[in-house]
């Protein structure tokens, strides 16, 4: 397709507003591929078209919207234009460049015989019931998360179901806009906040580093910082602009050491010693505020903004 040949090239990738400066015919062929087999969705994108449509959030919300105000024969068209994630591990080579990348970046070409069974199973009986395929944005999941969401999903009713895939699709959709624009300069951020739960006060002087876990080729330590006397970063955020990017964070906390400072009672053997929080980046226009609260004897996060 269009946009996997435009991914693994060198072509340098448009941002959002290059991309809209571009002739009706190069948006469509851009973005043809972005809804499976949909290329119709593009063209409308064209007709539709204005100045609000400045970021690449602002991008996949309009291509949403033209999809969700589309007839339900329609949305139906579109789901089952898409791959059939069991009965199709074989046949990689009939899909489109961009669901072949995703099928196997969640492993689904290495299913034990027990697992392809149990697959092909639940994807028959999920099929006789809503009629189309079953589908999930797989580039983030494996496996286990497939079978998972099968079973789950398959008691579902009809429309419940349907709303179901179509938020998939959307998913998908988004994923793919984001593999081939260029996002550097999106407004996105990453900040934190330690609080002292046991004594009721930021944590001060606290050491932290952040490591990128994914894309694999990206690179491990972002960064080592040590929180201020408001338990916050020096200098604002610790990622943004071009280091603002999509996929998988972890914080390092090391607790033990900060309690230690501060002559809180804690266990010979510390209960907590570093505390790591893994966490997902999706979108590069969002301020991502990931705390922790914590005492030498739990923890929690949540995600702020």
């Amino acid at each position: 397709s269009t946009v996997a040949t435009r991914i693994m090239t060198t072509v340098p990738k448009p941002t959002v507003k290059e991309l809209l400066s571009r002739t009706p015919e190069d948006i469509e062929e851009f973005l043809g591929g972005i809804y499976e087999h949909a290329s119709w969705v593009a063209k409308e994108l064209f007709k539709t078209k204005d100045d609000g449509i400045g970021t690449v959030t602002d991008l996949a919300k309009t291509m949403k919207d033209i999809v969700d105000n589309s007839t339900r024969e329609t949305k139906m068209e579109l789901l089952c234009a898409h791959p059939d994630l069991c009965e199709r591990v074989g046949k990689m080579e009939e899909l489109t460049d961009a669901s072949q990348e995703e099928q196997s970046r969640a492993g689904l070409q290495s299913l034990t015989s027990n697992e392809l069974e149990t697959f092909t199973r639940l994807n028959t009986s999920y099929k006789q019931k809503f009629g189309f395929p079953f589908i999930l944005a797989v580039r983030n999941a494996n496996k286990y998360t497939v079978l998972a969401a099968l079973e789950g999903r398959t008691p579902n009713t009809t429309e419940k179901e349907f709303a179901a895939a179509l938020e998939q699709v959307h998913k998908i959709a988004w994923m793919r806009l984001l593999s081939c624009l260029n996002t550097d300069n999106c407004k996105g951020f990453l900040t934190c906040h330690v609080l002292d739960t046991a004594n009721g006060c930021p944590a001060a002087k606290m050491r932290i580093e952040l490591r990128r876990l994914s894309p694999p080729d990206s690179g491990a330590l972002v960064g080592s910082f040590v929180t201020n006397d408001d338990g916050r970063l020096d200098g604002g955020p610790a990622l943004k602009g071009k280091d603002f990017t999509v996929g998988i964070y972890e914080w390092t906390f090391y607790v033990a050491d900060y309690f230690a400072s501060r002559g809180s009672f804690t266990a010979g053997q510390p209960f907590l010693d570093q505390v790591p929080l893994r966490f997902g980046i999706d979108n590069p226009d969002d301020h991502y505020h990931v705390p922790l609260l914590v005492s030498p004897w739990s923890f929690s996060t949540y995600r702020g903004s």
